[in-house]
């Protein structure tokens, strides 16, 4: 997914610039790295609408949306780097970008979404077991997907899904290791019967209690 957004420049920093900001509708981000291998750039201090910034990163591809941040003239492709939220409003404080080049690789970290119903789990009675929900991938900034989906419409018990089977004619490959399991049908834990063997002591026990409550008595007579 590609999304714009417009930033400003902004001269100052620190708290009461923030503030300003925030009574303006912006929030302070801060814009880092060149766009090539060879261009060395300052970071720059810069201001965004954080409910535009909020649409992107609440949507399916978040903080892999690949933006078009346009600034100063310039129409830079960015990721989000960093961003942080109120814990208590929720509303969206400060946010960092990061230029990327479109011919460069990047490592990105992918949601994995599963497909289909297991005849494992319909038919055989077992339970799915989500293992990894996110894998780390390494592709250009215009191939990063939105997630990696997983058909498990074919898992039988016992069978399950590795990052080395979903790495197969795609624009990526997998930083996280190939033998990583995502997702497999394990059997469900039968039920543990409390052991008969453990209620005996219960009602041993009772016959001390009151043989120790008669030998109270006794020697309180004595």
């Amino acid at each position: 997914m590609d999304a714009t957004l417009e930033a400003t420049p902004r001269d100052s920093r620190g708290k009461n610039e923030a503030r300003r900001l925030r009574r303006q509708g912006r929030i302070p981000a801060v814009l880092y790295g060149s766009s090539s291998a060879t261009e060395k750039r300052e970071a720059a201090a810069i201001s965004v609408e954080p409910k535009a910034l909020l649409k992107i990163l609440h949507s399916e591809a978040g903080v892999n949306t690949l933006i078009g941040l346009k600034f100063g003239g310039e129409d830079a492709r960015v990721l989000v780097k960093d961003y942080q939220v109120d814990p208590v409003s929720r509303e969206i404080l400060h946010a960092d970008f990061y230029r990327v080049a479109m011919d460069r690789m990047l490592t990105v970290t992918v949601p994995i979404v599963l497909r289909g119903e297991a005849p494992g789990v319909k038919q055989q009675g077992g339970l799915i077991d989500f293992v990894h929900r996110e894998v780390d991938i390494e592709c250009l900034p215009g191939d990063i997907p939105e997630h990696i989906e997983v058909d498990i419409s074919n898992l039988m018990l016992h069978q399950g899904v590795r990052l080395r089977d979903m790495a197969v004619d795609v624009k990526w490959k997998p930083v996280s290791e190939a033998d990583t399991l995502l997702v497999h049908v394990i059997a469900p834990k039968a039920e543990e019967a409390p052991a008969a063997a453990e209620a005996a002591p219960a009602a041993a026990a009772e016959p001390e209690v009151i043989k120790k409550g008669k030998t109270e008595k006794a020697e309180e007579k004595e």
